[in-house]
C-alpha cells in the first residue's frame, strides 16, 4: 500500500507516514488521525514503503479532493521557507492556507455572488438622484464601471450593506455570476508614460526569464503607472500578476484603481480583513487561474498562481513585510525566491529602498531603475524646511511657524497634515510633586493617557486603568500629561482653529470596520481641512488638495539603540513628506527638530536618498551590521528571568561547542526586558556570508529542541528586524 508523507500543523520538524490508497498525489489535502483527533494535513510526498513498523501506520481517513492539489512549485516554496527560517514544515505549509482549507469542512469552489446594475439601474440619471442618499449614489456610480463583489462594495462605505439592500429592493441592482474571463483585452491607458517611466517598463519587459528590478522613484513619480503597464503586458501574454502591498489599508484603494484600469480582468485580494469565506473564494480564484491579478499583504506571496508571469512588491522597504511571530518570514525575500524559482521578473518599488535592496542593486544582484521627477509636469517635490524647536514656543507640541503655515492653508482652502507617530493624548502622566510616572505594571513601558475616555493604556500588552484623581505615590492632585500624541494635537488644533474641519487618523479612530474607507472618501471629497495622523497616512495615499505637511517630534529615533532607527526615520519622513504637493499646487514640509543640521535632515531637505544611503552603508560596513553580515536571533521569554537567561546560556554553550565559523554574542535583555509580565532576553549569532550561517543553524536547531524549556517560549528569527 502506498505511503503518504503528510505535513501537519504541529511544532515537530517531521512529516508523518499514513497508509493511502492508490492515486493519492503530493499537494492533496487529507483528513488523518493524529492522537485522538482527526486533523487536516497536506501530502508532501508519496513513497512505496515506510521506515515504521506496519502496525504503527494508520490509514488516511479521507482525501479532501474537492479542490485541485497544491502545485509542486508552491510546495517547493514552502519547503524553502521552512528550511531557511527553521520553522516546522507542517506549521509552515498549513499557515499558508486560508482557514477554511485547514478544516475538514467541505469547500464549495463555486463563484461568490457579484452585483451589477439592472436595466433600470443603467437607465438612472445619477445627476437627479436624491442627494441625501450618499452611499446609494456611491454604489451606483461604482457599478457603472462594472460588477463588484460584496468585499469591494463594503470598501466603498461602512453603510454599504444597508444601502445595497435598498438598491436591490428598488430593482436598480441585481445579483449576477462572477466573471470568468481569463485574459482581458480591455486596458484603460489613461496616462501616457514619461521618458523615465517608459525606460523602466522597457527594461523589465526585455527581461528573459528571472530578473529582479529595484524601482527607486521619488514620491509621486508614477511607480504605480509603471506597475500598470507591466501588468498589462503580462496579462496580454495570458499570465497572472502577483502584487504585494505592506498595509491592509492600501488594498481597497489599489483594488479599485486596478479594476478601473483593467475593467474586464478578474481581480482577487487576500488579506486578514476578509471573512473566511471571502478569503477561501479568492484563494481558489488564484489557484484555478480565474483571478488574473492577485493582490494582498504578506501572506499573498503563498497564493497558488499557475500562470504567474510578474511579481510586484510595492513599498518594498516596509517592515510589515516581515512576519514577527510563527513563521518569521520576509514576504519580500520569499517573493524574490519565488520569481527566481518560476523564472519571471520581479519589481521592488520604493521611494526609500531598504539598505539591503539598495546594496544588492549597487553590487549588481538587482538592476536599479530610477524615476527622479514627479509624474505630473506641474507637480514639484515639496520644499522641506527644518524648524529649530529650541527657538520656538510650543503650543502642545506645535510651534509658531507651523501654526502660521496652517493658518495660511486654511485661508487658501488647502489641506494640511500633521504627522506624529504616537497615538493617545500624551505618552505618560506625571506627578509634578514627586516625579511619579504612569508605568505599566506588566511591562517596562509607560501607560499612555487617552483623555477622551479617561483611561491609561499600555500599547504593548493592552493593560488599562482609570486615570487616578491623585498621585498613587504621594497623594498630590497635580498630575500632568507629558509629551503629545495624536489626540492632544487634535484637541489643541480644535482650540486654535475652531472653524476648521479636523480629522484624526490613527489605530484608535480607524478601529471600526470601514472607518478608514469613509475617512479616505472625506479627504478626497475635500471635507477635511487638517489631518492629524500616524504612519497610517505616510505611504501610498494620493491627496491632491494636500499642500502642507508638519512633522512633530521626530528626534527620538536619532539616539535610538536600534541601528535601523535612522534608516526607518528617513523612510518615514520621506514618505510622509511626499504626500504634499502631488498636484499642481506647490507643497511644503515643516519638520520640527532640535537638530536641524543633522545629516538625515540635510538629505531630506535635498531629497537625496542616495547620499543618505551611502552614509548609512559606510557606517554599517565599518560596524559590521547588515547588509554586510547575516544574522539570526534566538529570543526567549518566560515568567522567571533566571529561567530565561539559563536557557539562553545553555543555547550559547551549545552554539560555541559546534565550533563553526560564526560569531556568537552574549545573552542580553531584549529592548523591552519585560512585557506582558514576561521576562525577555535574546542571543545574537551572525556571519559574513549566508551559507555557513545556515549550516550552523541546521546543526544548532536540533540542540535547541533538546534543551529543557519548561514554562518559557523561545523562537529563532532569521534576518531579524527587531532588536
Amino acid at each position: 500500500m502506498p505511503i503518504a508523507r503528510v505535513a501537519l500543523d504541529v511544532p515537530l520538524p517531521t512529516l508523518f507516514d499514513y497508509a493511502a490508497a492508490d492515486g493519492i498525489a503530493a499537494g492533496q489535502r487529507v483528513l488523518v488521525p493524529f492522537g485522538r483527533k482527526q486533523v487536516v494535513g497536506v501530502v508532501m510526498e508519496c513513497a512505496a514503503d515506510s521506515g515504521l513498523a506496519a502496525e504503527r501506520i494508520r490509514p488516511v481517513t479521507q482525501v479532501l479532493d474537492e479542490i485541485p492539489p497544491l502545485p509542486a512549485e508552491l510546495l517547493a516554496l514552502l519547503r524553502f521557507c521552512s528550511d531557511y527560517y527553521h520553522h516546522p514544515l507542517g506549521a509552515t505549509v498549513l499557515s499558508a492556507l486560508p482557514s477554511r482549507l485547514r478544516s475538514a469542512r467541505r469547500i464549495k469552489p463555486g463563484n461568490a455572488a457579484q452585483y451589477a446594475l439592472s436595466a433600470s439601474g443603467r437607465a438612472l440619471d445619477l445627476g437627479r438622484f436624491p442627494g441625501r442618499k450618499v452611499v446609494q449614489h456611491r454604489i451606483l456610480a461604482a457599478l457603472q464601471a462594472g460588477a463588484l463583489n460584496p468585499a469591494q462594495l463594503r470598501a466603498l462605505s461602512p453603510g454599504a450593506p444597508a444601502a445595497l439592500k435598498a438598491l436591490l429592493q428598488a430593482g436598480w441592482v441585481e445579483v449576477c455570476a462572477a466573471s470568468h474571463r481569463a485574459v482581458s483585452p480591455a486596458f484603460d491607458n489613461a496616462h501616457t508614460l514619461n521618458a523615465e517611466q517608459q525606460r523602466a517598463v522597457d527594461a523589465v519587459a526585455r527581461a528573459n526569464g528571472y530578473g529582479c528590478f529595484l524601482l527607486h522613484g521619488v514620491t509621486g513619480s508614477g511607480k504605480t503607472e509603471v506597475y500598470v503597464h507591466l501588468m498589462h503586458r503580462a496579462l496580454q501574454r495570458g499570465g497572472q500578476v502577483l502584487l504585494l502591498v505592506p498595509e491592509i489599508n492600501l488594498t481597497p484603494q489599489l483594488e479599485n484603481y486596478f479594476r478601473s484600469r483593467f475593467p474586464d480582468t478578474a481581480l482577487a485580494s487576500l488579506h486578514s480583513g476578509l471573512s473566511d469565506g471571502e478569503r477561501a473564494h479568492n484563494w481558489l480564484g488564484a489557484q484555478t487561474g480565474r483571478a488574473r491579478i492577485v493582490l494582498g499583504t504578506r501572506l499573498v506571496v503563498f497564493a497558488p498562481l499557475p500562470q504567474l508571469a510578474l511579481i510586484v512588491v510595492d513599498e518594498e522597504h516596509d517592515a510589515s513585510f516581515k512576519q514577527q511571530d510563527g513563521l518569521r518570514y520576509s514576504a519580500r525575500d520569499a517573493a524574490v525566491f519565488r520569481a527566481n524559482q518560476r523564472g519571471v521578473p520581479i519589481v521592488l518599488g520604493s521611494a526609500t529602498p531598504s539598505l539591503e535592496s539598495y546594496h544588492n542593486a549597487q553590487s549588481g544582484r538587482y538592476r536599479l531603475l530610477q524615476l527622479t521627477g514627479r509624474a505630473l509636469a506641474a507637480a514639484k517635490l515639496p520644499a522641506v524646511r527644518c524648524v529649530n524647536i529650541a527657538s520656538e514656543a510650543l503650543h502642545h507640541g506645535i510651534g509658531g511657524h507651523l501654526l502660521a503655515a496652517l493658518e495660511q492653508r486654511l485661508a487658501r482652502g488647502e489641506q494640511s497634515l500633521l504627522f506624529i507617530n504616537r497615538r493617545g493624548y500624551a505618552p505618560v502622566l506625571m506627578c509634578s510633586a514627586c516625579g511619579w510616572l504612569s508605568g505599566c505594571p506588566n511591562c517596562d513601558g509607560k501607560l499612555v493617557l487617552h483623555l477622551q475616555d479617561r483611561r491609561l493604556r499600555c500599547h504593548h500588552c493592552g493593560h488599562q486603568a482609570r486615570v487616578p484623581g491623585a498621585c498613587p505615590s504621594c497623594g498630590d492632585a497635580d498630575l500632568k500629561p507629558v509629551g503629545s500624541g495624536t489626540q492632544r494635537v487634535e484637541s489643541a488644533l480644535r482650540e486654535r482653529f475652531p472653524d476648521a474641519r479636523i480629522l484624526r487618523v490613527d489605530r484608535d479612530s480607524t478601529r471600526n470596520k470601514g472607518a478608514w474607507s469613509a475617512m479616505r472618501q472625506q479627504i478626497h471629497d475635500a471635507e477635511v481641512d487638517i489631518l492629524v495622523g500616524t504612519q497610517m497616512l505616510s505611504k501610498g495615499h494620493d491627496f491632491p488638495g494636500l499642500t502642507l505637511v508638519g512633522v512633530l517630534n521626530p528626534d527620538s529615533a536619532l539616539y535610538s539603540s536600534d541601528f535601523r532607527a535612522s534608516e526607518e526615520l528617513f523612510a518615514q519622513l520621506a514618505q510622509v513628506a511626499g504626500r504634499a504637493g502631488r498636484a499642481d499646487k506647490p507643497g511644503e514640509v515643516l519638520v520640527q527638530t532640535a537638530f536641524p543640521g543633522h545629516p538625515l535632515f540635510r538629505a531630506l531637505r535635498d531629497h537625496d536618498y542616495a547620499a543618505w544611503a551611502k552614509t548609512l552603508l559606510a557606517e554599517r560596513r565599518s560596524a559590521g551590521f547588515p547588509p554586510f553580515v547575516h544574522q539570526a536571533m534566538l529570543r526567549a521569554e518566560g515568567k522567571r528571568e533566571a529561567g530565561v537567561v539559563a536557557f539562553l546560556q545553555q543555547a550559547r554553550k551549545a552554539a560555541t561547542g559546534l565550533a563553526l565559523p560564526v560569531e556568537v554574542y552574549g545573552v542580553v535583555p531584549a529592548a523591552m526586558p519585560r512585557r506582558a509580565s514576561h521576562a525577555r532576553a535574546q542571543l545574537l549569532v551572525q556571519c559574513e556570508t549566508r551559507k555557513p550561517l545556515q549550516q550552523f543553524l541546521r546543526a544548532w536547531r536540533p540542540l535547541l529542541d533538546a534543551l529543557p524549556a519548561n514554562k518559557l517560549r523561545w523562537s529563532l528569527d532569521i534576518d531579524p528586524l527587531e532588536f
